[in-house]
This record gives C-alpha cells, sequence and structure tokens, in this order.
C-alpha cells in the first residue's frame, strides 16, 4: 500500500431513492495535502463527504483510512482523528450555546465516558479560538454572531479535536475576505504540521492559490491529481459542461 495515502475510496456507488448520484467513484486523498474537491451544483459533493462520514451508507464500494500503522481502518475506528467542519447553511444556529460551549465540542473525543471538559480542555478551547482571531468571543451566544464568525468557530472547533485529517464542506462559502484569509491560513498551517485537509470548495478562480491537489467530480471522477496536473482546461469543462443523467443528487 503507498504510504503517502491517506484515505482510499474503492469503487463508491451512493443513490438516493434508487437513483445515482455518486457512480463507480475512486479517490485517493494523500497525506500531509491540501486538497480541494470541486464539482457543479448537483455534482455529489457534499454526497461524497457524508458518506465517507458515514452519514451515509453506499449501495456499493468500500472507504479505508490508513491513519494508524498504515493499516486499513473503517471511519468507526478512527472517528476520533477525523474532524468534521458541516456547511454553514446546514447547522441550526437558534440553538442555546456559548462559543465556548461550541468549541468544546470538539474535545469530547478525548474525554471518557460522561466525564465534562476539564481546564485543559477550555484552555485549549480558548486557544483556538485565539488562533481564529476570536479571543473576545467565548461568552457569546453562537446566535448573535456573523455567518463568517459562525464558520471561524466551527473551525475553531475541528482545531480542538486535534485530528489527524480535517473534512470541510464549503468552509469559504458567503465569507468576507479577511475571514477567507485567516481560514486559508490556518489550513495551510495544519498541512504544514503533517496533517491532511480536505474541501469541498466552489470558487474555480482560488484553487491555484489554494491547494495542493483537487479532485473534479460530477457524479463520476473526471479527473484528480496535483493542480498542476488535473487542474486543466479539459477537465474542468468536463466537469462543468457536460450533462450528467446518472441522477440527481445535492452538492
Amino acid at each position: 500500500m503507498d504510504e503517502s495515502i491517506a484515505i482510499k475510496i474503492d469503487h463508491l456507488t451512493v443513490a438516493y431513492d434508487a437513483k445515482p448520484v455518486l457512480w463507480d467513484i475512486s479517490i485517493e486523498f494523500k497525506k500531509q495535502r491540501l486538497t480541494a474537491v470541486i464539482g457543479p451544483n448537483g455534482a455529489g459533493k457534499s454526497t461524497l463527504i457524508k458518506t465517507m462520514l458515514s452519514f451515509i451508507q453506499p449501495i456499493n464500494g468500500s472507504i479505508s483510512f490508513f491513519l494508524e500503522n498504515e493499516t486499513a481502518s473503517p471511519y468507526k475506528a478512527v472517528k476520533n482523528k477525523i474532524a468534521y467542519v458541516p456547511q454553514n447553511t446546514t447547522v441550526d444556529w437558534d440553538f442555546p450555546a456559548t462559543v465556548l460551549d461550541v468549541v468544546l465540542m470538539g474535545r469530547y473525543g478525548h474525554l471518557g465516558w460522561m466525564k465534562r471538559p476539564g481546564k485543559k480542555d477550555k484552555e485549549i478551547a480558548k486557544q483556538m479560538l485565539l488562533k481564529v482571531g476570536l479571543p473576545t468571543f467565548a461568552s457569546r451566544q453562537i446566535s448573535q454572531l456573523s455567518g463568517g464568525q459562525r464558520q471561524r468557530v466551527f473551525l475553531a472547533r475541528a482545531l480542538a479535536q486535534e485530528a489527524d485529517v480535517y473534512i470541510m464542506d464549503e468552509p469559504l462559502a458567503g465569507v468576507d475576505m479577511k475571514t477567507e484569509r485567516i481560514i486559508m491560513k490556518l489550513l495551510k498551517g495544519l498541512v504544514e504540521k503533517g496533517k491532511t485537509v480536505i474541501v469541498v470548495h466552489h470558487d474555480l478562480q482560488t484553487v491555484g492559490d489554494y491547494f495542493d491537489d483537487v479532485v473534479l467530480i460530477n457524479q463520476e471522477v473526471i479527473a484528480q491529481g496535483t493542480v498542476a496536473d488535473a487542474f486543466t482546461k479539459k477537465a474542468i469543462d468536463q466537469t462543468y459542461h457536460q450533462d450528467r443523467n446518472l441522477g440527481e443528487g445535492e452538492g
């Protein structure tokens, strides 16, 4: 097995109501790389992420994680080593919780059964709020924050988990340029520290500046590899301008 691989997806097919959303997908996500997953609306990007995280069960194929001793593991065995940042628009922001409460959720995987976060956990959470530029927001209600601030709080929660792999669904969608720069600086810093970062991304103009690798999908894999090799005009045209008739899915 190639030791550079963090996640290997083999012949994955996912369907909603018997209509394929992803068809025979095979992808290798490399360790210590910042990878973009791109494609048009309905291409199956969010479905891919949710299937990787076992929120959705495929009808065929496998997903293996190579995070411990280079042996293949299912998601359940390594879930504490994988941090997830969902789409901003999919979260109910009206729930009563402070910013610190939300960031502390990232520490739950480190706690024993029924244990509450301790002093160390709270210090780590506050450090992560400092990293995302919100050190004075700990006591605020999450519902009082702007969209960009909420996105940074969810990133702080993921950072507090101290994971090996970070999977993010559209973390830059709807944020201002200041927040975008903060997020990308943090993601690149994670990769420099040996982490693996996978991002569902929408802005084709920034792929070359922001990412090491790219996966282009439109229900099927169109291209994958380094940005220099895979992010070509031909691949982009095939991804965004070729009719797909497999089914209609999300993201």
